[in-house]
């Protein structure tokens, strides 16, 4: 408690904020924490929750070094405010003081598929305008890339149960174990009286490298491996083809599951990989080795063939010892719903088109996050949902209107 009273009282209480300016959802930065000095610790939690309603996340898991602290004017001589920390302290005291009722309805009715960063903060901004929301998620928890994608030493997992009881408290249905997209279609969801539909699927098609031995079954793709680490016996030695925050991700989990040695294989330079730098050297402090200028030819039951690339060498084949690799070099959509269900198209870069508001090729159908960005950061998905509920409220506003429910 007394460091984070510590680090807001560094701040500088811009007249023109920064740290506001370089955040994507403008948390209003430098307000929190003149409140949250000031002891109105609830109005400041309020203000960060109204702007951003997984603020308690996003304070935990946002690359803040790229945002808001690393545009705290404080970088320049001495070190910035914490907003992270002083941001979750926050948001912590605020979900546990607020009461989520359910608000007084306006007889119209979303639907959302997937209940990752995109698709609850939708659904917590509608349901607390009087919409009546329904959230099909394909798994038996909600989360998506929250509880699936990010380590458990990353995001203690039992805030998205909070926020599930909060979503059902505002009257939010919640139907797991839920397929959109082949035997349940939004031609049914129409069919059902539902006003918008809201696809937020994110991206769990792991990309491939194509050459030989990936299907092995010492070979794993990441984004698979995160959703249940405890499934995997990798063995001891561990490499992880790719660079970015997952290999990171992966790196650092399979170490807190058994492995003794963990290799990132890297075809670059340490400063070309396009893993945050606090991220890599969080993997160091951990006991990632970094194994750099190398591309994999083949993989093998005993490790990975692979040739160097470093432009100033010769280029030469060798060969790397491994247990289990696991193969991290980004995903993409998958293509469920787009198949299955006409108007929806799918971009060059296998993601779902829509325009900068979240509007499909299908008229009354929106979308965000990752199924239309590619992999980026919670916040990121959180910032255009706010677009979106903008653009459902004025699509719905021009509908025939329902009997106003109870």
């Amino acid at each position: 408690m007394q460091h984070i009273i510590n680090s807001a009282q560094t701040c500088l209480d811009c007249k023109k904020p920064r740290c506001q300016k370089g955040c994507p959802v403008n948390t209003p930065i430098a307000e929190m924490i003149r409140l949250f000095l000031a002891g109105d610790i609830k109005e400041a939690g309020e203000k960060v929750f109204n702007n951003n309603p997984l603020s308690i996340i996003c304070s935990l898991v946002c690359p803040h070094e790229k945002h808001c602290e690393g545009n705290c004017v404080l970088n320049k001589k001495h070190t910035p405010v914490n907003v992270g920390g002083i941001e979750n302290y926050i948001s912590t005291y605020y979900m546990n003081y607020r009461e989520f009722n359910k608000p007084e309805q306006n007889g119209r009715n979303i639907a959302i598929i997937g209940s990752g960063p995109a698709g609850i903060s939708l659904a917590m901004i509608m349901a607390l305008k009087g919409f009546d929301v329904t959230m099909y998620e394909a798994h038996d928890k909600i989360g998506g890339v929250l509880r699936f994608g990010i380590p458990d030493f990353r995001l203690d997992k039992t805030i998205l149960d909070t926020i599930e009881q909060n979503l059902l408290k505002l009257g939010v249905k919640i139907k797991k174990n839920s397929m959109v997209g082949k035997n349940i279609t939004i031609d049914d969801l129409f069919r059902d009286d539902f006003d918008a539909v809201f696809i937020g699927t994110g991206v769990w098609k792991p990309k491939k490298l194509g050459i030989k031995g990936e299907s092995l079954g010492n070979v794993h793709f990441a984004i698979d491996y995160l959703k249940t680490p405890s499934a995997y016996n990798l063995g001891k030695k561990v490499v992880v083809v790719g660079a970015g925050n997952v290999a990171m991700d992966v790196a650092r989990t399979a170490i807190r599951n058994g492995a003794r040695e963990v290799q990132i294989m890297y075809r670059k330079a340490e400063e070309n990989m396009p893993a945050e730098r606090i991220e890599i050297e969080h993997a160091k402090i951990d006991g990632v080795k970094f194994n750099l200028f190398k591309s994999p030819l083949e993989f093998t039951n005993e490790g990975i063939k692979y040739q160097t690339t470093n432009p100033e060498e010769e280029t030469v084949e060798g060969f790397e010892q491994a247990d289990s690799i696991l193969v991290a070099i980004s995903q993409t959509a998958r293509d469920l719903i787009v198949k299955n269900n006409a108007g929806l198209s799918l971009g060059e870069n296998g993601l779902l088109e829509s325009d900068e508001d979240g509007r499909t090729t299908r008229e009354g159908v929106f979308a965000s996050g990752d199924v239309v960005t590619g992999a980026r950061t919670v916040v990121e998905a959180v910032a255009f949902s706010k677009k979106v509920s903008v653009a459902i409220e004025e699509y719905v506003a021009t509908l025939p209107p329902r009997n106003k429910a109870s």
